[in-house]
């Protein structure tokens, strides 16, 4: 298993849809910014200010982190992930 390393801060959760299959989200206020070791398989995308990852039972959550969307992929590249 690949691990990246970012600091991250959690601004969005969707915790999947309601009986009028309406999104649950729960939005989270900003804290401080955590050093993680994000296991790549759980990145879904990346846009220059969050990243989308997957979380247990079905949830996703949008993290803002440091850095820039250029050194995020420059990162990955050097995993050997592939991106374009």
């Amino acid at each position: 298993m690949e691990y990246v390393d970012m600091e991250v801060n959690t601004a969005l959760i969707f915790h999947g849809f309601d009986s009028d299959n309406q999104p649950i989200e729960e939005a989270v206020t900003a804290g401080e910014f955590v050093r993680k070791l994000v296991s790549v398989e759980r990145i879904r995308s990346i846009s220059e200010q969050y990243v989308l990852v997957s979380g247990a039972d079905g949830r996703e959550m949008y993290w803002e982190y440091k850095g820039s969307l250029d050194e995020l992929a420059k990162k990955l590249r050097s995993l050997g992930i592939d991106v374009a």
